[in-house]
This record gives structure tokens, sequence and C-alpha cells, in this order.
């Protein structure tokens, strides 16, 4: 599962690939629109900000801005700065690899095996999914048929 700061990070990405071309969204407008704790919202886009996601401005014009297009922006890259590796084992990990605890052999676990499918689907939709997408019904229904 992806934590509530990751599905508040993706709401809020959405929100600001709706706005018009250039025009930065207020934080509190964000919150209002997305029903997201205003002081736990400024942490997401600050951190979304530190990895070239997000952009501010400051001033009564100020706000928050995406830096990349929404069509640049996968879901896949959202989670992997907000809850980290995706991966069901860390063994799978590609970003943080780490051998199982209590693991004889990765070539020999069977449970390894199943998961690696599993992770391998789930990075394939992740990644290959936009913010964009998120925003264009056509492309969700395309998506939903993919996964069907």
């Amino acid at each position: 599962m992806i934590t509530q700061k990751a599905k508040y990070a993706l709401r809020a990405l959405t929100v600001l690939a709706e706005a018009a071309d250039g025009e930065p969204v207020m934080i509190s407008d964000i919150a209002a629109q997305q029903k997201i704790p205003k002081k736990f919202l400024e942490q997401i886009l600050l951190d979304l900000k530190h990895q070239g996601i997000v952009s501010s401005r400051r001033g009564k014009q100020g706000g928050y801005l995406l830096l990349k297009p929404a069509d640049m922006i996968t879901f896949g890259e959202v989670l992997r700065i907000i809850d980290g590796p995706i991966a069901p084992l860390p063994c799978l990990s590609i970003t943080a690899y780490r051998k199982c605890d209590d693991c004889d052999g990765e070539q020999n676990c069977e449970i390894r095996h199943v998961f690696a499918k599993v992770a391998d689907a789930t990075r394939k939709v992740l990644f290959s999914t936009t913010i964009a997408d998120a925003i264009a019904p056509a492309k969700i229904a395309q998506v939903t048929r993919m996964l069907a």
C-alpha cells in the first residue's frame, strides 16, 4: 500500500497539472480543493521541490507550479521520492537492494520468484503512467484496460 503522504503528493500534482501554464497555485488552494492538511502539504511540496518536480514563487502572485511537464512525471517517480523503494521485498529493490535476512539464496527462493513478477508488473504500470494520464479520463480507461 502507498502512504497517505504519497496519495496527497499525487493529488497535489494533479491540481498543479490542471492549472494554466505557468500559473502558480497557492498551497491553501490545493489544500482546500484536495482536503489535505496545509502543514503536511507544505512538507510534501518541499520534498517534491528538492527533487526537481515542482518550483515555487514567492509573493502575492506566488505559489507552486510544475517544474517538469505533467507527461514527464510518472507515478513511480513520485512514489519513490515520497515512499522510497518500490519493491515488495528488499532483495527486489532497484534503488535500495538488500539481501533478505532469512534467505539462503535468491536463486532458490520461491517467494522471490513470485514477487519478482509482481514487482516488474507494478513498476511497468507506475513508470508508464504519468500525472498527465491521471487527469485525462480517456487515459485512465486505457490504463484500466491494460490492468484487466
